[in-house]
C-alpha cells in the first residue's frame, strides 16, 4: 500500500463481482473511501452468463471494509439514472466529496450477427452506452464541486480499439465509449478533470460462468478464421481482474496527473493483432 489515493473517494459501478469489485478493493488498499453500485439481479436474455447477486455485493463490502476504508454499496441499474443520482447524492453525503468515478458495469453477449434481436442490439446499448452516460452525469458535477479536480475512467473492452467477433452490438457499444471518454476529457478539462478509456481483453471474471464458453463456442463455430482476431501476444492469454485495477488504480491517482483523452490497452496486445 502506498496511499496513493488517501483522501479521495471513488464511485464504482459493476462493483459486486469481477473487474468492479477489484477496482474497489484496489483503491480501497491505496486509502480511497468507495461508493459501490450493482445491479445484482438478473441480466438480459442475451447475456448467457450467470448474474451478479446481493451476496457478491456484501462480499466487496466485506473486502473494501477489511482494508479499514469505508464503502456505501447500493443495488441500482445503471439505466437509471435518478437511482444513480440518489447513489452518488448518499455517498457524497457521508464522505463530503467524489474524486474518481469508474464506470464499470457492463453486459456482453456472444451472437452470430443475425442472431441479435432489436431487443438484445437495445439492452447492450442501454448498459453499456447509456449506463456509462449516466453514471458520469451523476458524479461529475460533485467532482466540479469540489474545485480540487479528479479522474473519470470508463471501462471500455479490447472491442473499443478493435472489434470482437460475434458481438456486433458489444462492439459498438464499447466503440462508444472511447469516444465518450474523448468527448468528455475536451469538455471537463477546464474542471481539472481527466477522463480516459481503459481496454481490458480477455479477463478471468464471473463473465465465463452460464453458458457463456458454449455460446462463444456455437458463434466461432460459424465462422471459425475470426478466432485469431483475439490473439494476444503474450502468453498468458488472459488477465487478471487485479491486472487491470492496476491500471485503473494509477489513472485515478496523481501518477497520471497529465493523461487525458488517452485510450489505455491492458489486453496482452491483442488488439495490435
Amino acid at each position: 500500500m502506498t496511499g496513493r489515493l488517501t483522501g479521495k473517494v471513488a464511485f464504482i459501478t459493476g462493483a459486486a463481482r469481477g473487474q468492479g469489485r477489484a477496482h474497489a478493493v484496489r483503491m480501497a488498499t491505496e486509502g480511497a473511501d468507495i461508493i459501490a453500485v450493482d445491479i445484482a439481479d438478473k441480466l438480459p436474455p442475451c447475456v448467457p452468463y450467470d448474474p451478479a447477486t446481493p451476496d457478491d455485493l456484501a462480499e466487496t463490502v466485506r473486502l473494501v471494509e477489511e482494508t479499514g476504508r469505508r464503502i456505501i454499496s447500493s443495488v441500482a441499474d445503471v439505466r437509471d439514472v435518478d437511482a444513480l443520482n440518489e447513489v452518488v447524492d448518499a455517498g457524497f453525503a457521508e464522505f463530503g466529496r467524489l474524486d474518481v468515478i469508474v464506470a464499470n458495469a457492463g453486459v456482453s453477449a456472444p451472437q452470430v450477427w443475425d442472431a441479435i434481436t432489436p431487443e438484445d442490439f437495445r439492452d447492450v446499448i442501454d448498459i453499456n452506452v447509456t449506463g456509462t452516460w449516466n453514471t458520469v452525469m451523476a458524479g461529475a458535477h460533485k467532482i466540479i464541486d469540489g474545485g480540487r479536480g479528479g479522474s473519470i475512467i470508463l471501462i471500455s473492452s479490447a472491442a473499443g480499439l478493435k472489434m470482437q467477433p460475434f458481438m456486433i452490438h458489444y462492439t459498438a457499444s464499447k466503440h462508444a465509449v472511447t469516444g465518450m471518454a474523448r468527448a468528455f476529457a475536451a469538455e471537463l478539462g477546464k474542471h481539472k478533470i481527466r477522463v480516459n478509456s481503459l481496454h481490458p481483453g480477455a479477463v478471468n471474471t464471473p463473465m465465463g460462468t452460464g453458458d457463456m464458453v458454449s455460446a462463444l463456442e456455437t458463434a466461432y463455430a460459424t465462422n471459425p478464421p475470426l478466432q485469431s482476431m483475439v490473439t494476444p501476444f503474450l502468453p498468458d492469454y488472459i488477465a487478471q481482474p487485479e491486472d487491470i485495477a492496476d491500471a485503473a488504480c494509477w489513472l485515478a491517482s496523481d501518477e497520471s496527473r497529465y493523461v487525458t483523452a488517452a485510450s489505455i490497452a491492458v489486453d496482452l496486445g491483442s488488439t495490435q493483432f
